[in-house]
């Protein structure tokens, strides 16, 4: 699947937003909130360097909230319509305007916010055309969740086959095999 840049950036931008939520039925252990408090906004908004991002404050920190609990349930549903209308609500509620626009040493590319737009509002909007453009090419099935039982990070699979299990063949992935190795070993000792 061939993804734009832009959209590349927006989606890891959804996947790292949907990746602050706190666990409400963890595996094992807690995962406190990743976005706990305006600083840690603050932190997010540099990290992906989202532009435009002056004063925040508790409205922000709560609407942010409100966009992520939105993503998480695009990422929930498998059923096309569903995802289709959370996606239109999504951008539609964020005053979706397209422009191009070249900033901060960045070729042009399409911003699906207003020049003005509240935090919140551009990362429902760019983050939900993103998502939509993933819906309306029929690729719905590669936004996921982790399978490794004790992490439930969202992700989306870009591999070719769409045959990625786990979040990070690095963690997860290697966690897992290593122990299926160990176990196949122990087996063949016993």
């Amino acid at each position: 699947m061939l993804i734009p840049h832009d959209t590349r950036i927006a989606l890891d931008t959804v996947v790292d937003l949907v990746n602050t939520a706190p666990e409400t039925d963890p595996p094992e252990g807690e995962r406190n909130d990743g976005l706990a408090d305006i600083e840690a906004l603050y932190g997010f908004a540099r990290r992906h360097r989202i532009s435009g991002v002056d004063d925040l404050g508790e409205k922000d920190l709560r609407a942010v909230h409100d966009v992520r609990t939105r993503f998480a349930e695009i990422f929930a549903t498998r059923d096309t319509r569903i995802a289709a209308g959370l996606v239109n609500n999504l951008v539609a509620a964020a005053g979706t305007t397209p422009q191009l626009s070249n900033h901060d040493g960045y070729d042009w590319h399409v911003h699906y916010f207003a020049p003005d737009a509240s935090i919140a509002d551009h990362l429902a909007a760019d983050c939900g055309m993103a998502l939509a453009f993933i819906v309306v090419a029929g690729e719905q099935e590669r936004l996921r969740r982790c399978e490794a039982p004790d992490c439930r990070d969202a992700f989306v699979d870009l591999s070719r086959n769409r045959s990625r299990r786990y979040c990070s063949s690095r963690t997860c992935g290697n966690r897992l095999h290593v122990a299926a190795y160990r176990a196949r070993r122990r087996e063949a000792a016993g």
